[in-house]
């Protein structure tokens, strides 16, 4: 359709890839789509391009981060990141298939990864559903409440035994998803689509199983034994409110 490039020529994304073929390839593949892109090849030349958006000099709407990176990597690249923005998307791009390593981009403050090989179209997929997210907008969410713990959607925070964690906008969308359908069983499935905006591939659904072991670490008093986001074995997820 010819509307949804001219949507996503307002949106900037920074690809941070220090390799040179398959940087040129993604940015052309990117600008075909419609894109603006900006390339960085370090984690220094990210850090200042970062720095200068939240100055409000440059625009950012999305990061695309390699893990692999000549002077640092992605996992530290995104907790610094993260650190001045909690705000930005930012998807991972990464050879790397361990659901360990997964787990620990998320941990990181990614909030969404794509392992490769990958064609373009998932990328696009994976980037177009995160827009479709942010441009929803928070701006008439109210604070909501599971348990002891209370999420503030515009903040994108939350508190618990007064304590303030920083929460990324899937993490959020995650938490109100549930909140919705508290006492209801939700399948991964479901999840990939209102969440993640499309069932993205069979590998999507470890993404909700990570999300979820994050989000239970900053809601949970006991990560170990979750009493508010129950796995309902062969099903899916129950939140207890």
């Amino acid at each position: 359709m010819a509307s949804e490039p001219q949507l996503d020529a307002a949106r900037h994304i920074l690809l941070v890839e220090d390799d040179p073929a398959l940087a040129m390839g993604l940015l052309d593949a990117l600008e075909f789509e419609g894109f603006a892109v900006t390339h960085a090849r370090t984690g220094h030349d990210a850090l200042l391009r970062a720095a200068a958006h939240k100055k409000g000099v440059t625009r950012i709407d999305c990061i695309i981060l390699d893990i692999m990176l000549p002077d640092t990597n992605g996992y530290r690249l995104c907790e610094q990141i993260r650190r001045d923005d909690s705000v930005v998307p930012i998807l991972m791009l990464t050879a790397r298939s361990q659901e360990a390593d997964k787990i620990r981009g998320l941990d990181a403050g990614a909030d969404d990864y794509v392992t490769k090989p990958f064609s373009i179209g998932e990328l696009v997929a994976r980037i177009r559903a995160m827009f479709r997210r942010a441009s929803k907008g928070a701006s008439t969410e109210t604070p909501f409440s599971i348990g002891a713990a209370s999420i503030d959607p515009i903040g994108q925070t939350l508190t618990r035994a007064g304590k303030l964690v920083k929460l990324s906008f899937y993490e959020v969308a995650l938490l109100k998803y549930l909140h919705e359908r508290a006492g209801a069983v939700v399948s991964r499935e479901e999840l990939l689509e209102k969440v993640w905006g499309a069932a993205t591939g069979a590998s999507s659904s470890r993404t909700i199983d990570n999300f979820v072991v994050k989000v239970r670490r900053k809601l949970e008093p006991n990560p170990d034994e979750p009493v508010h986001i129950l796995t309902v074995y062969g099903m899916g997820y129950k939140l207890v409110v």
